[in-house]
């Protein structure tokens, strides 16, 4: 039975991967962080008997900024294959504590990087790192492809420019077998509430049921590549089963505005969304990233994989789920007071 350890397993792509590499057979371990409220939601359905068909999901506390106990937990686990997916991930916020963000997204590649070699684990291990379209930035071409020039716009997508290349030089350096994943915008229901997509799918089905009155958003003119998340950890592991490590762009070679996205959100409730949407300069960054679009010729080549799911499916898929949110959510709302 394989093993894999997967950091930032609660999030959005660690709780798909999670339930993919466990499909697979593998025994999965990850990583979270000790806080006072659980915050395992993503992955609760998970966990199984280990006796009923062999299937392991073993959570460990530990945390990107502390090298000591990761080269602990990669002596001890001794890991076929490690998934870099930890992160402080939300762009916006790494402008207001952008230390914090190079931190645990940049210092924390080097300290699984380290430990890896701290472990012995070089030449038994194989390393997968969730690099990021936002190491693009101010865009040099479009669309975007492996070899485009990074200009990072963000604290954000410098963090994961560091951590990309040093992922590259480890690969170089100590002939591990690591690979880069450059994942362009992708989204589900499971993305988190304060990232644009979510927020304008979880805004417009609250307001389709009176539950909320209107959306405060910052540029809607801002260009995307969104692809379905759950497409795109297959991709990862597909990367890691290749004789030789390499870096890919994943993503759907398609573009579209945030506007877009409301207008096709509002559009499948039968909401007209002007009347709802305002504008709140809050929600501007600093330095805005106008325009994304990944070409993934090279994976559709080299791996065989091209996205399924495109920019109105997946549009759907989202609203559909929080529509059934916001319902319960309405129903709760409607019960009789205790």
């Amino acid at each position: 039975m394989k093993k894999a350890l997967i950091t930032g397993i609660t999030g959005q792509d660690g709780s798909y991967l999670a339930e993919l590499l466990l499909a697979k057979g593998y025994e999965v371990h990850g990583i979270i962080r000790r806080a006072s409220t659980f915050n395992t939601s993503r992955i609760d359905h998970l966990y199984r008997d280990p006796h009923i068909n062999g299937v392991k999901l073993i959570l460990h506390y530990g945390d990107l900024a502390d090298s000591v106990q990761m080269v602990k937990l990669l002596y001890d686990l001794q890991p076929d294959e490690i998934y870099n997916l930890g992160a402080q991930s939300h762009v916006r916020v790494s402008f207001d504590i952008p230390e914090y963000t190079g931190d645990v997204v940049g210092l924390g590649a080097v300290r699984i990087l380290e430990a890896i070699r701290e472990a012995g684990l070089v030449k038994k291990c194989r390393y997968y790192q969730a690099s990021s379209s936002e190491m693009f930035g101010k865009v040099q071409e479009v669309p975007q492809v492996e070899t485009t020039p990074f200009w990072p716009r963000s604290p954000y997508g410098c963090a994961k420019m560091y951590a990309h290349w040093l992922t590259v030089n480890y690969r170089e350096s100590y002939h591990l077998h690591a690979s880069s994943g450059i994942l362009f915008n992708h989204e589900s229901p499971r993305r988190g509430e304060t990232f644009v997509t979510r927020k304008i799918t979880r805004a417009a089905t609250r307001i389709k049921l009176g539950l909320q009155d209107k959306l405060y958003m910052g540029n809607l003119d801002a260009q995307r590549d969104w692809g379905y998340a759950k497409e795109y950890v297959e991709m990862m592991w597909v990367m890691l089963q290749q004789d030789q490590p390499d870096d890919y762009v994943v993503a759907t070679n398609e573009t579209h505005t945030v506007k877009e996205f409301i207008q096709e959100t509002f559009g499948l409730l039968n909401l007209d969304w002007e009347k709802y949407v305002n504008y709140d300069a809050r929600y501007e960054r600093p330095a805005e990233v106008e325009l994304l679009i990944g070409n993934p010729a090279k994976a559709k080549k080299q791996l065989g994989w091209e996205p399924k799911v495109k920019f109105k499916e997946l549009v759907k898929i989202m609203t559909e789920s929080d529509l059934e949110l916001a319902k319960r959510e309405a129903q709760i709302a409607n019960l009789p007071k205790p």
